[in-house]
């Protein structure tokens, strides 16, 4: 049982636990028991070597700080979404208390761990064997063998379960209570996805996996089924989900827009193209048909005033089919020809027909222009302007801007913590501005996490000058931005962010002491920069509740600068005395000012013995005038402690 959900149980049911704190079972029990709640009997679970450790990774103390780019944040000072670099999972823990149940739909894409795509499961936190048995629990030989397990680089099953957990159940806090979270996938790791929510989620809170067909023609690399889809996975927080939907009728009016006797259908050339498309790739797909236009007939067997049609990809090279002749003889009523004047040859075309008796609902399967994987690339490479070497397959914007459509309100915040090339940002601002034209007004918001990671061996990507992942994703937001509002200038939506990155622990910095005299000498050494402070303030004022849209604002105390946010008083800077505690204390008694603050924080590195005295002994004896009772925090470590 995690120590969040023990702490919900000691304020909510005290008599569950004894004297020392122990939990009673039993007790807890025969409680469900008096409702009519019965115990399941079913014991199947998932299970990793490394699960221990990836719970434990939910609760770690976080190494990091955030950082402003303040130059750019200046700029965009009214913008409400947020772009962030660094380690997701260190993020998440940054987010995880001002962004608590204040998410309406997360949009994720993560690693498929296809073996190709470079996923390896790589950890800087510096734990011993015996630091991980103490964090996970387990024996010290199973320590070891985890130890060994995070430090190899491994990109297996069990490495990928470790790298995802803690990010889910971090990521489930954020979400509101009819917060839905969407996850693209593939086959090498949907079955593994699938229970790994049902756990963190729960198997009631599943609500379909989208069948989202990226790729109609199938994958030519594949000998037998070839995959023409991935999935999306979609867990709602609780039971209070109602997805929006859109309508079915724009799946046949956009796509089958041809009719017959037998129904509604759309034509698909059958000579194949893509990959694998040439006559020497599969030579028994290169056969000829022979087409009666006078009868409007077409056979396999050579007629009188019949036209000869080859699959032939140009005058002089030589294609290839999609079926093999046995197909096409037990589907001949679903074929015609036509001739094609751009080319100045005929083809042969598959009637493929939509039945309407059928009709599978959105949340099951898509199949729609814009969620193709050809399309991520040509809005990249066309619209934006990419190179298309830059970043291989980009996600479709329509594919995130259903997901959109489906599980957020036009006010919503919508995370996506595997940023990428940037095409969920992209989504959410276009979306915003579809609303806009067609008067209605939305305000959605983004925040979009991505790694620091290095382009790999990409030669155009380090040309146009991206050394890393996050420039690209960051470039693609401004394209975007920018394209939005030359198309449309009298769009007055958000088309800005604020920027933020994930910066590392100053050296020192909140390492506890062996013994008071190492004590004295730790902050001796300790030697914190005002860049070092404002990285400080900015994670404290999160994790004590500000969104990161917001800014702590300087409060002057006769000399000395102090921030505030909310209730909040934080003092930081060095050179705090008598004087400047009295200003506190006069401002608070001051009934005409706004001044009402119930806590202050030092950073106490920067506080001598005399001032920390001065401070506890006037917050304990302050009697407050207005608002409610005064706290004084002090603080040492990079989080709140």
């Amino acid at each position: 049982m995690s120590q969040s959900l023990l702490d919900l149980l000691k304020n909510h049911s005290p008599e569950l636990f004894d004297n020392q704190g122990n939990f009673k079972l039993s007790d807890f029990q025969a409680a469900l028991n008096d409702t009519g709640i019965h115990f399941s009997a079913e014991t199947y679970r998932l299970d990793w070597r490394g699960k221990s450790y990836a719970k434990a990774l939910v609760y770690d103390e976080n190494r990091t700080l955030l950082s402003a780019n303040h130059a750019h944040n200046e700029k965009n000072k009214d913008s409400q979404n947020l772009l962030i670099q660094g380690d997701n999972l260190a993020v998440l823990k940054h987010l995880r208390e001002a962004y608590r149940k204040q998410i309406k739909m997360i949009y994720i894409d993560p690693p498929y761990n296809t073996g190709s795509d470079g996923f390896v499961y790589q950890d800087d936190r510096k734990y011993t064997p015996t630091q991980i048995a103490e964090i996970t629990g387990e024996s010290v030989e199973y320590a070891e063998y985890i130890h060994s397990f995070i430090n190899s680089k491994a990109s297996s099953h069990s490495a990928w379960l470790t790298f995802m957990y803690p990010r889910l159940k971090i990521a489930r806090d954020l979400l509101k209570d009819d917060g839905v979270i969407f996850i693209s996938i593939d086959d090498n790791e949907q079955a593994q996805l699938k229970l790994l929510c049902d756990e963190i989620f729960g198997e009631g809170n599943f609500v379909g996996q989208i069948a989202n067909i990226n790729n109609p023609k199938g994958r030519s690399d594949q000998k037998n089924i070839a995959t023409s889809h991935e999935y999306i996975l979609v867990y709602q927080k609780t039971s209070d989900l109602i997805l929006n939907g859109f309508k079915a009728e724009e799946h046949i009016t956009k796509r089958y827009n041809k009719k017959d006797e037998n129904g509604t259908w759309r034509e698909i050339d059958l000579r194949k193209t893509g990959d694998n498309d040439l006559a020497t790739d599969r030579p028994n797909m290169f056969y000829p048909f022979y087409w009666n236009e006078q009868q409007q007939v077409l056979s396999l067997e050579k007629q009188e005033n019949s036209i000869e049609i080859y699959p032939m990809k140009e005058s002089d090279v030589k294609g290839r089919w999609r079926w093999g002749m046995d197909t096409a003889i037990d589907n001949m009523d679903r074929l015609f020809a036509r001739y094609m004047p751009n080319k100045e040859q005929w083809s042969v075309f598959e009637k493929d027909y939509f039945d309407e008796n059928d009709l599978i609902k959105s949340t099951s399967h898509w199949d729609f222009k814009d969620v193709n994987s050809e399309r991520g690339t040509e809005i990249f490479v066309k619209e934006l302007e990419f190179h298309k070497d830059i970043f291989p397959k980009p996600k479709p914007l329509g594919t995130i801007q259903r997901c959109i459509q489906l599980g957020s309100n036009p006010n919503d915040l919508i995370l996506d913590f595997f940023a990428g090339s940037g095409t969920t940002a992209h989504a959410v601002m276009q979306l915003n501005c579809e609303d806009f034209l067609n008067g209605k007004q939305s305000n959605r918001q983004f925040i979009c996490v991505q790694l620091d990671e290095p382009v790999k061996d990409r030669y155009e990507a380090q040309k146009a000058g991206f050394n890393t992942i996050f420039e690209i994703t960051k470039a693609r937001i401004e394209k975007s931005a920018q394209k939005i509002k030359a198309e449309h200038p009298d769009f007055t939506g958000d088309l800005g962010f604020k920027e933020y990155r994930i910066v590392p622990v100053p050296e020192g910095f909140g390492v506890l002491a062996d013994n008071p005299q190492h004590g004295v000498q730790l902050l001796e050494n300790l030697h914190l920069t005002d860049t070092d402070c404002q990285n400080i303030l900015t994670t404290w004022c999160v994790q004590d509740g500000m969104p990161l849209h917001h800014s702590p604002q300087p409060v002057d105390l006769g000399g000395y600068t102090a921030y505030r946010y909310d209730r909040v008083l934080y003092l930081l800077n060095t050179g705090f005395d008598t004087p400047h505690l009295a200003t506190i204390l006069r401002r608070l008694d001051d009934t005409a000012d706004d001044f009402n603050i119930e806590k202050i924080v030092i950073l106490e590195p920067h506080f001598d013995s005399k001032a920390k005295r001065e401070l506890y002994e006037a917050v304990h004896q302050y009697k407050p005038r207005k608002g409610n009772k005064l706290y004084f925090i002090q603080r040492n470590r990079a989080d709140k402690g």
